[in-house]
């Protein structure tokens, strides 16, 4: 373990803690870390950028209640309490993310006008390397999320882990999540000790999927190999390099191609996909590369959260790439925290980019088409 400046901080739900925070069964106090050791044993968010509410132009009202949040994380106590026996987290304390309560969440989620969350729990797939990790794991982490779907069922549902290194492991488990725990997606990290989504170990994965038509949620890890900017957060612009790379990889790859059936969400607005396809186009023109010559149509393909956050920066040119009906609406809760949930929340409503039918479609419309159990659920 690496010595104490630079503390790591505690306010972003980055792992952090899944694999950074594991403790050593023979220590008697958790040390302290830096904070770029932590998150590169750990890896896992995008941590909250606050947007200023000022530039944000004033729009008409905007309909207040009904939000459906697909990028929304829970650590319910049964997967709390697993990490801390895998010695992952501490007893006690720790990072507020993994302090998450249920009343908290309804809070927030009240004061934000939203009506359901799609919860899961984005753990790093390195944390599950160990076979029988992977197996205990990925079961308490599902059964968890699903346990919360089932005691809320209109104010919540999930999308479930697999363990990304073990392939015959993660079509079981996905297929016990969709089939028999009611998940409405699936959780894939970007990358799984540098194997990238279309890398041909997750062909299998893909394939069953695409027999499901199933949904896919992606999310960020930390790249291999990136070199420290001093005073720049890893969250900043590495994790949405990631998601920029698992998707090239996909779009590379052909499988988007093969398996035209699983819909795929891009966290934190699609990384930085949306605004260098251009370069991807010039790659087919000048280095006969594996991406097409006209690019709109791929990225049509992804679907995209708005917990960059999006608005009032992004959102113009995803709009203009995408289209409002492949836009969702995220809050990252709780990496961030309520106060940030609420600020971005008021910049999308204000966002002079949308106007009122757009702005329904992205906070709950294409939710509600997009994930058909969640939807049954909401419109009895």
């Amino acid at each position: 373990m690496v010595g104490r400046p630079d503390i790591v901080s505690y306010e972003t739900f980055s792992v952090e803690t899944w694999a950074a925070l594991r403790l050593s069964r023979t220590e008697t106090a958790m040390p302290e870390l830096t904070r770029r050791r932590a998150l590169q044993l750990s890896g896992l968010t995008a941590a909250a950028t606050a947007l200023p509410a000022t530039g944000a132009a004033a729009s008409p009202p905007r309909p207040a209640r009904g939000r459906i949040d697909t990028h929304h994380h829970a650590v319910p106590p049964a997967m709390r309490q697993w990490a801390v026996d895998q010695g992952i987290l501490p007893p006690t304390g720790g990072p507020s993310w993994a302090q998450w309560t249920l009343e908290s969440t309804l809070r927030t989620m009240h004061a934000n006008g939203i009506a359901a969350g799609v919860a899961s729990a984005p753990v790093p797939a390195e944390i599950f390397q160990d076979r029988a990790t992977a197996v205990s794991g990925v079961q308490v982490c599902n059964e968890s999320l699903a346990a919360l779907a089932r005691a809320h069922p209109a104010r919540f549902g999930f999308f479930a882990n697999v363990a990304m290194l073990h392939p015959d492991l993660a079509l079981t488990q996905a297929a016990h999540a969709l089939d028999d725990l009611g998940a409405d997606g699936i959780l894939l990290n970007t990358s799984a000790d540098g194997h990238y989504l279309g890398d041909p170990m997750f062909e299998p994965l893909f394939a069953e999927l695409d027999r499901r038509r199933a949904v896919v949620f992606t999310h960020p890890v930390a790249p291999k190999g990136i070199v420290e900017v001093p005073e720049v957060g890893d969250w900043l612009a590495d994790y949405l390099l990631d998601t920029t790379r698992t998707a090239l990889s996909l779009i590379a790859a052909g499988t988007l191609d093969r398996h035209r059936n699983v819909s795929v969400i891009l966290s934190h607005g699609g990384g930085f996909l949306p605004y260098m396809a251009g370069r991807a186009e010039r790659s087919h023109r000048e280095d006969g590369g594996p991406f097409p010559a006209d690019m709109r149509p791929t990225l049509r393909r992804f679907y995209y959260d708005t917990a960059l956050p999006t608005s009032p920066y992004a959102t113009p040119t995803l709009l203009n790439a995408v289209g409002p009906d492949r836009i969702l609406y995220g809050t990252d809760w709780p990496a961030n925290t309520a106060r940030e949930v609420t600020l971005n929340t008021r910049t999308l409503d204000h966002d002079s980019s949308l106007n009122n039918r757009t702005h329904r479609a992205i906070t709950r419309t294409n939710a509600l088409h997009l994930l058909p159990r969640l939807a049954a659920r909401l419109t009895r």
